[in-house]
């Protein structure tokens, strides 16, 4: 309780109780990123901390806890974003914004922002993103699933925004930007400005749920498992390195087109081949 009255009353704690396990997961990255940033060594990644948050969210899961998942940018949802993008400079970027960050893999806002005239490249039948450094490939490196395809209905919306920004005299630099009144194109977006994007048109588009960011990313994997589309092609795209991550994305998807929930509506083929043939 003394502890509890300390953190309380330095700011660290609000209020009394537990906290959400985001809530602790999200300290425990902000003091890791912080001991990286400082180049001194880091506890958050000892065994004894993995161990603790280990045994925390096997606690949280017991009181049914469960951590919270943005919903999912399926096609049917997406196409209503998309419909509420008009003729504007902003409905144009927006458009180009939401086709891209999907159609390429559902790519993490922090990619969504570094996407440049110098990584993003006309090829035929579209274009290719080359990504730098990401979540999981931090040091930037180049590896073999590094090029990502954005091809089709994703192309000529990304094709009509470099339209806007030639006409604005820009060539170089990040390709996502601030539009501002009048029209005028202004520095580059943030990775927050992606999440209230992606908010702002599912408010306007009458949805209801919890959209942000990430609904563009588990959304690909949703519809991608609900079209019945090979895992490991999807995770070429998205470019995860562990099934264990999307994999409950890509099974939710399917599980409506499972056969398997369907048996009552499959004829048994005993049935069928008692079925007489009709005369003629």
């Amino acid at each position: 309780m003394a502890v509890e009255a300390a953190l309380i009353a330095a700011g660290a704690k609000r209020a009394s109780g537990v906290l959400a396990l985001a809530t602790v997961r999200q300290r425990l990255a902000v003091l890791s990123e912080a001991h990286e940033a400082q180049g001194v060594p880091n506890p958050c990644r000892t065994r004894a901390v993995g161990l603790v948050m280990e045994r925390t969210r096997r606690a949280y899961a017991k009181r049914g806890v469960r951590p919270a998942r943005k919903e999912a940018l399926t096609r049917e949802p997406l196409e209503a974003l998309l419909a509420t993008c008009d003729a504007s400079a902003i409905g144009c970027r927006d458009r180009a914004l939401l086709l891209f960050a999907w159609a390429s893999g559902g790519r993490r806002r922090s990619e969504v922002v570094a996407a440049t005239f110098e990584n993003v490249h006309r090829v035929e039948g579209g274009f290719l993103y080359l990504l730098g450094a990401s979540k999981m490939k931090p040091t930037g490196t180049e590896h073999a699933d590094q090029a990502k395809p954005v091809v089709g209905r994703a192309a000529r919306a990304l094709e009509a925004w470099l339209a806007c920004l030639a006409a604005a005299g820009i060539a170089t630099g990040a390709i996502f930007r601030r539009v501002r009144r009048g029209g005028h194109i202004g520095e580059a977006l943030g990775p927050e400005a992606v999440r209230r994007l992606v908010q702002a048109r599912a408010a306007q588009a009458g949805l209801t749920g919890d959209f942000a960011a990430h609904s563009l990313r588990s959304g690909f994997v949703t519809e991608a498992g609900r079209l019945r589309l090979p895992l490991a092609e999807v995770m070429v795209m998205t470019g995860h390195a562990s099934m264990a991550s999307v994999v409950g994305y890509h099974r939710t998807g399917a599980a409506l087109t499972s056969r398997v929930a369907h048996m009552l509506d499959i004829v048994p083929p005993t049935e069928l081949s008692s079925v007489e043939p009709r005369e003629n």
